[in-house]
């Protein structure tokens, strides 16, 4: 018996062709893309890193209209270790000269009684601090919101100086705000406080302000992305 002869099964139409010139210069282009912008998105990213580093470690204390604390938690009209330690360093700015006037800034959470500029003034007024040196603005429930209402306080008053208290790895950003709302800022960060303790601290607070820079630079909203209250 004679069994049937079976054609070779045909390869696919194209199997054993090479890729066209063009296909392969198109991949090669693409590839080259897609690296090129990985490598620009981590030196943005450093350099911004590097940057918040840098603008952390300067103290600027220009004569100015005012001192701006920054708001952080209060617990029940007493403002947390972090608040408390940027109201030291103002009270300081004050005494040396910086500015006639301390600006505190924050609003409160739902339940509270107080909010952080509320409870700031208090603490200001209660360490000698006249209540005309003291404006609280008790609103922003963020960075950037703060940063504005204390914007519409400057322009109600014709201030436009200003030397911002917080912690040294949010003056960057901080900074940046409060220039983009009109107010010429530079920064005066505190030293002491739970933020500035230990090195993985601060390189932990440094990659997240990284993080919210960029953000507030790219879409010009706000992110809190500061540190634990405590």
């Amino acid at each position: 018996m004679t069994l049937p002869v079976t054609a070779p099964a045909e390869p696919p139409v194209g199997a054993d062709e090479p890729r066209s010139p063009r296909l392969v210069r198109y991949l090669r282009v693409a590839m080259f893309v897609v690296l090129a912008a990985l490598l620009a998105a981590v030196l943005v990213v450093f350099g911004t890193a590097v940057r918040v580093w840098q603008v952390a470690r300067q103290d600027h204390r220009p004569v100015s209209d005012a001192i701006v604390v920054l708001g952080s938690a209060q617990y029940d009209g007493r403002p947390s270790p972090i608040l408390r330690a940027r109201l030291d360093h103002a009270i300081v700015l004050y005494r040396q000269g910086v500015a006639p006037r301390i600006v505190t800034v924050g609003g409160n959470r739902a339940g509270d009684r107080y909010t952080e500029a509320g409870a700031g003034a208090t603490y200001l007024r209660n360490r000698g601090l006249p209540a005309s040196a003291v404006l609280a603005v008790e609103q922003g429930s963020d960075t950037l919101e703060s940063v504005r209402a204390v914007a519409v306080a400057y322009a109600s008053h014709g201030w436009h100086t200003a030397v911002l208290v917080t912690d040294p790895w949010h003056v960057l950003r901080t900074q940046r705000m409060a220039r983009d709302s009109g107010i010429d800022a530079v920064g005066s960060p505190t030293r002491s406080g739970p933020v500035v303790q230990t090195r993985q601290i601060e390189l932990r607070y440094v990659a997240r302000e990284t993080a919210a820079y960029l953000y507030y630079r790219i879409l010009h909203r706000g992110t809190e992305s500061g540190p634990p209250v405590s």
